[in-house]
């Protein structure tokens, strides 16, 4: 299936400049929404993965797919004040801005393997915030699995050491 069929352009989004990919296409097409959950659990390729990390908020479209698929817990990594029990903090760099996202303090256990999700790599500057709260928990990442990647930004720059996958690449 030719994913990008169902991956949408939309111009200067969320800030003038930014060029978003929309991917409610897919989402609401359930053949396709189908096809790319099994397509981004075949990355995985059988590796034991006991948490998937999904980060706010479009990383909640496939990661608890992919955390029942793996029968594993999913842990979701939220913007501030949106957590309510202890939690620990990021702040990180976007393509247009800074951000800080928090992870509950007793969703990963030490030696826990973790699969990080998120629909889109750009910078790597939110991947690799959550990358550095899974570790500062004691996690062990066994992949940071997206569905697309925005290659001419080097976003897999910033998770090196970290094997990464992507369904499609723009």
């Amino acid at each position: 299936m030719d994913f990008n069929n169902y991956v949408r352009d939309i111009a200067n989004f969320p800030t003038a400049g930014v060029g978003f990919k929309d991917i409610t296409p897919l989402l609401k097409d359930k053949t396709a929404f189908k096809a790319a959950a099994k397509a981004l659990l075949h990355m995985v390729d059988g590796q034991k993965v006991d948490k998937v990390v999904g980060m706010e908020s479009r990383g909640f479209f496939f990661g608890p797919v992919l955390a029942v698929e793996l029968e594993a817990g999913f842990i979701p990594v939220r913007k501030v004040g949106k957590l309510p029990a202890d939690k620990i903090s990021q702040t990180y760099d976007l393509e247009y801005g800074t951000d800080t996202l928090e992870i509950h303090k007793d969703s990963i256990q030490k030696g826990d393997k973790v699969l990080i999700h998120d629909d889109v790599l750009a910078t790597g500057g939110t991947a690799a915030a959550v990358c550095t709260l899974v570790e500062a928990l004691g996690g062990e990442i066994v992949q940071c699995n997206f569905l697309i990647e925005l290659g001419f930004l080097n976003g897999k720059e910033k998770l090196k050491g970290h094997e990464v996958h992507s369904l499609l690449r723009y």
